[in-house]
């Protein structure tokens, strides 16, 4: 809840739901994911994501809000988990699709982690990743560089002699790497929120990449709503 640029983000309206409300209805659509939790902080200002993670039927772990790779394993060691799917909470848009795609991966052997946050094909906010939390706790113990405890997953594409990176590559359908889904900004609410009205009637909550894709592609005014919107990065450049 504490965001700078956008504060209280994951609880604003979208098309008459908590924006992680729309998230947590679109995972729950992935056949392979079989337990949602989420990670957030023990500081007041979250309180109301308790409160929303009640009504909503979700289970909620309350950690350091500064230390969140501490955040994620406790969040996962409570729900009795082995694999760790990491989705951000400010990606509404996310496929249930790509989500199922990268744990079939994970399952098949592909990687260590598999990711399509690496190599953008992907429009940003569609990244789903996925690695053993026996993995992630190593990481948790020995690592204490602050840049990696606030990114959860930054050690494993920073170590690629210990890990190997699986890389999941968009289809054609679902390439658009330029565009930015994500919510961190008004542009971006702004366009999430023009993009669900746009395609939640004909196929309710569960409107797929590709269509999502092809409506900006039809429509460059509406695609281009954001675009001048930058993303953080996780290390200073």
């Amino acid at each position: 809840m504490g965001s700078t640029r956008l504060p209280g983000k994951v609880l604003v309206d979208v098309g008459g739901m908590p924006l992680l409300s729309l998230l947590v209805r679109r995972l729950r659509l992935a056949a392979r994911v079989d337990d949602i939790v989420l990670a957030t902080s023990v500081s007041p200002m979250d309180d109301a994501l308790a409160i929303w993670a009640k009504g909503e039927g979700v289970a909620i772990y309350r950690g350091s809000e500064d230390d969140v790779l501490a955040r994620v394993v406790g969040a996962q060691e409570s729900r009795g988990g082995e694999i760790v799917v990491e989705v951000c909470g400010d990606t509404p848009l996310i496929d249930p699709g790509v989500v199922d795609r990268a744990i079939d991966a994970y399952l098949a052997g592909a990687g260590d982690v598999v990711t399509n946050t690496v190599r953008p094909s992907y429009p940003q906010g569609c990244e789903a990743q996925v690695f053993s939390l026996a993995d992630l706790a190593e990481v948790e113990r020995n690592v204490h560089d602050p840049a990696v405890r606030e990114h959860v997953s930054l050690h494993f594409y920073e170590a690629p002699d210990r890990y190997r990176i699986a890389h999941l590559e968009a289809p054609a359908a679902e390439y658009l790497p330029n565009q930015r889904l994500q919510v961190d900004y008004p542009e971006d609410l702004d366009l999430v929120r023009q993009i669900h009205a746009r395609l939640y009637p004909a196929h309710g909550v569960g409107y797929p990449l590709c269509e999502i894709v092809s409506l900006l592609k039809r429509e460059p005014t509406l695609a281009g709503i954001n675009r001048g919107c930058e993303e953080k990065l996780a290390r200073p450049q």
